[in-house]
């Protein structure tokens, strides 16, 4: 949970001080996952989704993101306002509002906080700023973790908020296609979904499963052998925006990349 003031690109460093942790070289090859077979269950064989998307997965830190939004014509409008009134001033979720607004892509930053004694990693941070605007679009901490009564694995992306955070859990699947599905579809409170945490006086926290929000994620690889995501948001059954990426390995060691990842450093047109 984030202080009462702004978020960030630097809240994550600014946590780690507080709690005592170490920030891992900035320097080092990092992904969201120390190994992808942590999503290994009943539910999800690791070795149905093509070796592209574990590598991103596994190496995130290696990748530069190109992304497009596509808003919904009714719904923009809302999106300006959430833009004005809270995101830029809190320098969190500034969901981009135009294509031609993330048209440099966005920088790709994996923030490792560690044990300063064993070294340990305690969070894995995901920091994505515009590269034309330098806002900050998602200040995030990813994990896998269960919830009582499944036994498949989800992930868990965290955004700080002042005084509380917006928490997304995913459910992952395989396609027959070797994509992976990400959703936060659930039957209600303590499955896969949206929740709201709020700091409340006296040590409590108010929480709030947020059933009419949902988000659906694609990662896959397409026929020119690009990694790509298709991101949908959905509010009561309706979506209202989609972003879409590209993935694009980077530096001397992208050549490494299994299963076709893209390893050029050519720009390409927007869809």
């Amino acid at each position: 949970m984030g202080k009462p003031e702004r978020i960030g690109h630097d809240f994550f460093e600014d946590f780690a001080a507080d709690r005592g942790l170490r920030v891992g070289d900035p320097g080092s090859e990092r992904g969201l996952m120390p190994s992808f077979d942590a999503l290994r269950s009943e539910e999800l064989d690791p070795d149905a989704v093509d070796p592209s998307i574990r590598h991103f997965y596994e190496r995130t830190s290696e990748y530069r993101l190109d992304v497009w939004s596509q808003w919904s014509g009714a719904f923009r409008p809302f999106g300006w306002a959430v833009a004005t009134l809270f995101s830029k001033r809190l320098e969190q979720l500034n969901v981009p509002l135009s294509p031609l607004s993330t048209r440099e892509g966005f920088t790709n930053s994996i923030v490792a906080l560690e044990d300063p004694e064993t070294g340990q990693g305690k969070y894995t941070a995901w920091v994505r700023r515009n590269r034309l605007s330098g806002e900050v679009i998602y200040a995030a901490s990813y994990s896998v973790t269960r919830l009582p009564g499944h036994e498949a694995r989800f992930v868990k992306v965290v955004f700080p908020l002042p005084n509380g955070n917006a928490m997304v859990i995913l459910r992952p699947t395989a396609s027959d296609d070797g994509s992976l599905l990400l959703r936060s579809r659930g039957t209600g409170f303590g499955d896969a979904g949206f929740y709201f945490l709020v700091r409340a006086p006296r040590g409590r926290v108010w929480v709030h499963y947020v059933s009419t929000f949902r988000e659906a994620i694609r990662v896959y690889v397409n026929a020119e052998a690009e990694l790509r995501t298709d991101h949908d948001f959905h509010i009561w059954r309706r979506r209202f925006m989609r972003l879409h990426y590209r993935m694009e390995g980077t530096g001397s060691k992208s050549g490494d990349q299994p299963g076709g990842a893209p390893g050029s450093s050519e720009r390409f047109a927007a869809p």
